[in-house]
């Protein structure tokens, strides 16, 4: 009896679960489709009296947002790719490469990582203007380039490679860089998926930074622009919702057509490691 009875509990548990987690995102998608005013209403509707993308061609058409979501798509595609170089080579180097110094590098490495990144926006911002980066595109990229984080989870994983299978390719006479690229890389394929989803959702879904280091508001980005035209706009909740919409939509398809890979990058992860 009771394994007939579990499972329905279990699932309407989960259902339950899901739809109270899943509530206020269909709400936001619900509120970007009413008129102005209109979720202002006490109590305020579940659904739209008469759906409209009015909201949609507002921000468009008038708010700019093509040119930040522009500058967003390039930011984060531009960050993600560089970071996958640095953080995949640096990875695989500790865990594979034997070099002076690697296991004190790589144990202060960890250390920092229980530094608030906060405590460091400061003197990276002086550095940043040092260097002239201060509102450009690379005083948003650069800081992302690499991150403890990222190094550990590739270097975690590839310690799961086999050191014959790269002792077989180095009798076979293939440098370095041809087994980077020819053994290390496929094997890795998941970790970097997964690495990928981590720094472009960070990039992306990135609000103080951008706000610190971006003065020209033809750079910003679709958050910090969101929370400009939020000032602009405060009574307009059905506007802000369309916004936060568009926001969202984009890293929730990237997440949902990766996830597969990504899940599979933590799991083995977790398994081999």
């Amino acid at each position: 009896m009771k394994p007939r009875f579990g499972a329905p509990v279990v699932n309407a548990a989960l259902f339950g679960v899901a739809l109270i987690t899943a509530f206020p995102l269909l709400w936001m998608v619900s509120v970007s489709l009413m008129a102005s005013g209109e979720a202002s209403a006490i109590p305020p509707p579940l659904l739209p009296a008469h759906a409209s993308f009015d909201n949609y061609r507002e921000l468009f058409a008038h708010g700019g947002l093509w040119r930040y979501l522009a500058n967003s798509v390039f930011l984060a595609t531009t960050a993600t790719l560089a970071s996958l170089v640095f953080n995949v080579a640096a990875g695989y180097a500790f865990a594979k490469l034997r070099f002076p110094g690697r296991d004190r590098i790589f144990r202060t490495l960890l250390g920092a990582l229980v530094i608030p990144g906060q405590v460091a926006m400061v003197p990276l911002f002086l550095l940043l203007k040092q260097l002239g980066l201060v509102n450009s595109y690379g005083g948003v990229i650069v800081p992302a380039l690499a991150s403890i984080f990222g190094i550990f989870l590739v270097r975690q994983y590839a310690l799961s490679i086999p050191n014959e299978l790269l002792e077989a390719a180095r009798i076979d006479g293939a440098s370095e860089l041809r087994i980077f690229v020819s053994v290390v890389l496929p094997a890795l394929k998941p970790i970097i998926v997964t690495l990928a989803v981590f720094t472009l959702l960070g990039t992306w879904n990135d609000f103080m930074w951008p706000l610190i280091v971006l003065t020209d508001k033809d750079l910003y980005t679709l958050p910090v622009a969101l929370a400009a035209l939020s000032r602009e706009h405060v009574q307009d909740d059905e506007l802000m919702m369309a916004g936060s919409v568009v926001t969202i939509l984009p890293v929730l398809l990237v997440f949902l057509s990766l996830q597969r890979y990504y899940l599979q990058g933590l799991l083995a992860g977790s398994v081999k490691g």
